[in-house]
């Protein structure tokens, strides 16, 4: 019988819950293909799975974790027709990527841009995708405009910076530390505050005028959201994507109604099929020739073998990274 290597969940807690287990080879749906994967791009989700706190949504493998996989088709369902064996294609799943083989829908596939290795790859799609709609789908960032991005030194974080000035943006960016923040600068911000040292009021002032267009927010509680709140210009739009430093904390609602702001939420990982489809062709349409041409890259910290899951979750939950985590499969 033909199997796939796959790490597995056996409960929730550290690392030892982790183990590298063999699977029987899946078959494609009518309208799936079958990737074998090269490479997986690690995320704070998978993290948070393997502690029990972020269960993979429906219809997702609920004991292999993993959002991120590039590889090639090897596979295909006796009614697909946008996909062939031997393309090159990358994408976002609901878990699973762990593994050396997925089964997607043909049409939630993204064909890896040319020039883009598979490690580089694996580590674009969930970063650039959720900045990139963060900001302009669900912001609604115009050429011009200001954002704020709070966590700038992460994964989407970096991204949004790129993306802010390839679509001709400005961009502030906050972290904790001041090093890291200075090392990631030079991919896109325009100016930088220290979380607790410096004064991001006066420094959005300065710089924006009355204030940000978009904020995009991985920070979420811990006073963070009233900060925010008043760094958005009239009308202006906080995004929340992650819940770094807690999911709860106070806001006074006065300026969110006297300034007409918008407080909107998003995930990624729990869309329904269409979506996913919407956003693997947007990624195609609005970004794919900027990575072909360089203009926009991923950051890849760390690519680890296949083998060194955990010891990739430890450096993850060390915070010692700056930038994407990647598995790379072997021949």
């Amino acid at each position: 019988m033909v199997t796939a290597r796959a790490w597995r969940l056996a409960g929730s807690g550290d690392i030892n819950v982790m183990s590298l287990d063999r699977l029987p080879e899946e078959q494609p749906g009518p309208l799936d293909v079958r990737v074998r994967v090269h490479a997986a791009g690690l995320n704070r989700a998978d993290i948070l799975q393997r502690m029990g706190m972020y269960p993979a949504p429906a219809g997702a493998p609920t004991d292999i974790p993993g959002l991120e996989y590039a590889g090639v088709v090897e596979a295909v369902g006796e009614r697909v027709s946008y996909r062939q064996v031997g393309d090159r294609v990358m994408g976002l799943v609901g878990g699973g990527a762990y593994a050396e083989q997925v089964i997607v829908n043909e049409r939630e596939t993204i064909a890896i841009p040319a020039g883009l290795s598979d490690t580089d790859a694996a580590a674009t799609t969930e970063a650039f995708l959720t900045a990139y709609r963060a900001l302009f789908v669900e912001g609604g960032l115009e050429a011009g405009d200001w954002c704020l991005i709070r966590a700038a030194t992460s994964g989407i974080g970096i991204a949004a910076m790129q993306l802010s000035r390839y679509f001709g943006c400005h961009s502030i960016g906050t972290g904790r530390n001041r090093e890291r923040l200075e090392a990631v600068a030079g991919y896109g911000l325009d100016a930088l505050a220290v979380d607790g040292e410096d004064a991001l009021s006066d420094l959005v002032a300065q710089h924006a005028g009355d204030g940000v267009a978009v904020v995009l927010d991985l920070i979420g509680g811990g006073g963070a959201v009233t900060e925010n709140l008043v760094s958005l210009r009239p009308e202006g739009v906080q995004v929340l994507v992650g819940l770094m430093a807690g999911p709860k904390d106070q806001i006074n609602l006065a300026p969110v109604l006297f300034r007409r702001l918008t407080l909107r939420a998003m995930t990624m990982r729990s869309l329904p099929l269409e979506r996913r489809i919407e956003l693997a062709r947007l990624f195609e349409q609005r970004l794919s020739a900027a990575f072909a041409s360089g203009a926009l890259h991923p950051v890849v910290d760390t690519i680890l073998p296949f083998e060194q899951a955990r010891e990739a979750h430890q450096l993850m939950e060390s915070g010692r990274h700056t930038g994407k985590i990647v598995l790379q499969m072997g021949d």
